[in-house]
């Protein structure tokens, strides 16, 4: 009986058991065939190393905004809530926070106006008219994104300085060569800075909504001028809402970049005392009053909040329930509206300066400024010391360009840093954008995808002084590997941040590729690496080849992904032009800049030749 008795506990025990080991096999089996995909091995292992490097910053930041650093003015060290309440209603909230803020929104909403007014007009008249030198213009155009943002600044002060402003005792070149004196709003301040940045971004509204003029059917214009609908009011009701889709996101990249740029703010604000969140950010984080370092980390919060409402508001506007279908399919018909005999030729001179001024007008002016004896100084002729002096010149500190080491050491370090930063971000994100093709459907594949984005949208010095802060954090737990190696830092920064170029290039090229190519290959037991290298790649090898080399691109003329990495001034060269400039050596800064402006669009004209695209292609150029 007892053996009778226990036999069905040993059954129960054995079948208990027997059910946990068939879960545990079955959930093996599972794991194995979600993971034997390589799309989801993908998403799966950058989903983890994205939300790492995001969400553990930005934690990092949020604690910094609450840890108390200053024990003379809290009776405990801990947490408190003061630098919140300094930053919002402080005796220097005004100073430091409100007043710079209202200065960021009103040089952002500008410069948005500039960009759409420059960028929309040059797409209207090269898709929907007979502009004349519409390939040269199409060309030089996207010139001002290219190089570096504050290149443009430095042009205007260039031209418009003069002696009748007190702050600057030598003349620009406007002066110089006609007499002209600037008053001070004109050369510093809110304008210049908005119209510096709407020119920079204008190639963004230029590809955006030429892309969309280029393949909207013009029937749905012609239809309204049947009706005798004026030709302003047909622009205003058909033509501009049937835009919207790429105004919003024109406005979305211009308003949060804008809202981040410190370089042109600096350059042109500082005279004057124009102070935005960027420029205000940076010297509170810099500051060695620990008060001071907790108000610039709520600051950082701020910045990055507006980019993240921005993003909403344009999700909201351009949500999947609205729809601005510009194509039928029933017509490609685009009707070139005739600007005239003599408008067009008119109308394509003005646009042909204008591009000129801005677009090459630059690159002629640092090299003008490089071959004066001292600033300003346009009347004691022109001078190679700048650029070739073997010995110390100026205030003794440097030889000329061609044989400062500091220059050439700066200059490798940019080279290095951007070519780290183009084959990691290239490779992660052609991987991110095969796979979220591959599983676009499913909840994981948008989410990476998003992660993969985020970063495009959080400001780069905020971004720079995130990781820097959290560096210094591990660094005093004796965690030092992050602090001791800049250029390590520098690249984790450069790959997060260019991550998004890679994987919308990478995605797009993707969506164009049925997949029943890469089935055909997996028929012939081709294993995933191979039909990557061999089929994949080779298929679309020009939009994975800008994966790599717009990053590159952009690493080289950046400056405030990189403000806070590294104490030596010599970390990359756009680091080591402000020093330049800093230390009363303005003819070598320009003589550096034209270099880099020059290196930029060396690699640039590489892009185009290498993957046979260009930004501007598709434009109808």
């Amino acid at each position: 009986m007892a053996n009778s008795s226990n036999q069905p506990t040993n059954r129960g025990g054995a079948s208990t058991r027997s059910e946990f080991g068939y879960a545990m096999k079955r959930a093996g089996n599972k794991a194995h065939t979600f993971f034997g995909n390589a799309s989801n091995s993908i998403l799966v292992i950058f989903g983890v190393i994205l939300a790492i490097l995001v969400f553990i910053p930005a934690f990092s930041v949020v604690r910094d905004t609450f840890v108390i650093r200053n024990p003379v003015r809290h009776t405990s060290l801990g947490y408190t809530t003061s630098y919140w309440y300094d930053t919002f209603a402080g005796s220097n909230s005004k100073q430091y926070f409100w007043s710079p803020l209202g200065h960021s929104l009103l040089v952002s909403l500008l410069s948005c106006v500039f960009s759409i007014v420059f960028g929309g007009t040059a797409a209207y008249l090269i898709t929907r008219t007979n502009l004349k030198f519409k390939r040269f213009i199409s060309l030089v155009f996207i010139f001002p994104y290219v190089m570096p943002q504050w290149t443009l600044a430095i042009f205007w002060q260039n031209l418009w300085v003069n002696t009748g402003l007190s702050i600057m005792p030598h003349m620009g070149e406007m002066q110089a060569l006609f007499g002209w004196k600037a008053p001070m709003w004109f050369v510093y301040g809110a304008f210049p800075i908005s119209l510096v940045l709407g020119i920079h971004y204008a190639p963004f509204a230029y590809i955006l909504i030429g892309g969309v003029l280029r393949n909207m059917d013009s029937n749905l214009e012609e239809a309204a001028t049947i009706l005798n609908v004026p030709r302003w009011k047909n622009f205003f009701r058909v033509t501009i809402p049937m835009l919207k889709p790429a105004i919003l996101s024109t406005i979305l990249l211009v308003f949060s970049s804008a809202m981040a740029s410190y370089t042109v703010a600096n350059k042109l604000g500082n005279p004057v005392e124009y102070y935005v969140l960027a420029t205000r950010m940076s010297y509170l984080l810099k500051s060695p009053d620990s008060d001071l370092y907790g108000i610039g980390n709520v600051i950082t919060l701020v910045t990055i909040l507006i980019s993240m409402v921005m993003m909403v508001i344009n999700a909201v506007q351009t949500g999947d329930r609205k729809s601005y279908t510009t194509v039928s399919g029933k017509s490609g018909q685009i009707t070139k509206q005739n600007l005239g005999k003599v408008g067009k030729w008119v109308i394509s001179l003005i646009v042909l300066f204008i591009v000129i001024f801005f677009c090459i007008g630059p690159m002629l002016s640092f090299a003008l400024e490089s071959f004066l004896p001292n600033e300003g100084d346009f009347s004691s002729g022109l001078t190679t010391i700048w650029w070739t002096s073997k010995k110390n010149i100026g205030y003794g500190v440097y030889p000329g360009i061609f044989y400062c080491q500091d220059v050439w050491l700066s200059l490798w370090n940019s080279v290095k840093l951007s070519l780290v930063c183009s084959l990691c971000a290239g490779t992660f994100g052609l991987l991110i954008g095969y796979a979220y093709a591959r599983k676009r459907k499913t909840w994981y594949g948008k989410l990476v995808s998003g992660l993969a984005f985020l970063p495009y949208l959080l400001p780069s010095l905020a971004l720079s002084a995130i990781f820097y802060a959290l560096a210094a954090n591990l660094n005093a737990k004796g965690i030092t590997f992050l602090m001791a190696s800049p250029l390590l830092l520098g690249a984790i920064l450069g790959v997060l941040k260019y991550i998004p170029f890679a994987s919308r290039s990478s995605t797009n090229a993707m969506l164009q590729l049925s997949e029943q190519i890469e089935e055909a290959a997996q028929i012939q037991n081709i294993n995933w690496g191979k039909r990557m290298t061999r089929i994949v790649f080779p298929i679309q090898k020009s939009a994975f080849l800008s994966g790599y080399l717009l990053p590159f691109i952009s690493c080289m003329r950046e400056y405030d992904l990189f403000a806070f990495i590294g104490t030596n001034d010599r970390f990359t060269l756009t680091r080591f032009m402000f020093t330049l400039s800093s230390n009363g050596y303005p003819a070598m800064e320009q003589a550096a800049n034209l270099m880099l402006v020059v290196i930029i669009l060396l690699f640039n004209f590489a892009v185009n030749k290498i993957t046979g695209a260009s930004l501007d292609k598709g434009i109808g150029g």
